[in-house]
């Protein structure tokens, strides 16, 4: 068997920024089955389930076998290849999200280190039946992301533990401590100093932080955040337009039309209506 189950897409999670899984697959290689080099726009954790292959990125060459696997991280060329007398057969899942490449960091997961071995109890040899499970399920895109985030934290459980280690101030504190003030204060009228306030920082050099982490200002996030908030919203149908612009900080509805417009390409009504 060649390919099975090939790039299934994820359940949408409408207006959900923290950590979203886009599609998953299995796949048993045909021997020197290769794919690449080549580019990819998300994370791509693959998981060995039996069989040897190459993973090749511009660092080093990584020969794997059954219990490791390997995360593409995005807009890094990779190449990989299955074994010419034992090729593999992997799983995968790519995801992408403002906890992605946090969580990531925390497994230690870099360009320099991309491979991991599991360890006894994980959960990466059962992730694509479970997946596959879940796509019926009522509320299956929640699941979908309950199944991700196990992946990851098993993932973190296979790091070295006297690497994970985070200084109190460095900037991945920053930009969390900066995201949680957004998220328990968006619905107020915060704004760019306000947030830069919050964590101790001069608000051009947070920017610039969240410029560096999600290639977006601080501005600019600060945005997608509400018009995201707002776009979960507008699926209540008992909230109107303006209560809805006044749960993510707008007092005035016309300017949040405006600006969830440019976010999202429609207005608040055409986007609820398309929804429905």
């Amino acid at each position: 068997m060649a390919q099975m189950n090939v790039d299934n897409t994820m359940p949408a999670m409408q207006g959900h920024m923290d950590l979203n899984p886009l599609f998953f697959g299995l796949e048993e290689c045909m021997p020197g089955h290769t794919w690449g080099p080549g580019l990819r726009d998300a994370y791509i954790l693959h998981y060995i389930h039996s069989g040897r292959g190459v993973f090749r990125t511009s660092e080093a060459v990584y020969e794997l076998g059954a219990g490791q696997g390997f995360v593409i991280l995005p807009d890094t060329l990779v190449h990989y290849s299955a074994d010419g007398a034992d090729p593999w057969t992997y799983s995968w899942i790519g995801f992408k999200g403002l906890n992605a490449k946090p969580l990531l960091q925390r497994a230690h997961i870099t360009s320099g280190r991309p491979v991991f071995t599991e360890r006894a109890g994980s959960c990466f040899s059962g992730f694509y039946r479970e997946l596959e499970a879940s796509r019926d399920a009522r509320g299956s895109d929640v699941l979908s992301q309950s199944i991700l985030y196990r992946i990851l934290a098993d993932l973190i459980s296979c790091s070295p533990e006297t690497e994970d280690i985070r200084p109190q101030h460095s900037r991945e504190a920053y930009i969390r401590k900066s995201i949680e003030y957004i998220e328990s204060s968006y619905s107020q009228k915060v704004s760019v100093l306000d947030i830069a306030r919050s964590v101790g920082l001069d608000r051009t050099y947070l920017s610039g932080l969240f410029k560096e982490q999600f290639g977006v200002s601080l501005q600019t996030f600060l945005l997608e955040y509400r018009m995201n908030r707002a776009a979960v919203l507008l699926r209540n149908p008992e909230l109107s337009v303006s209560d809805i612009s006044r749960s993510v900080g707008y007092n005035d509805p016309f300017l949040f039309s405006k600006m969830f417009k440019k976010m999202m390409g429609l207005s608040p009504r055409t986007y609820r209506e398309e929804r429905r």
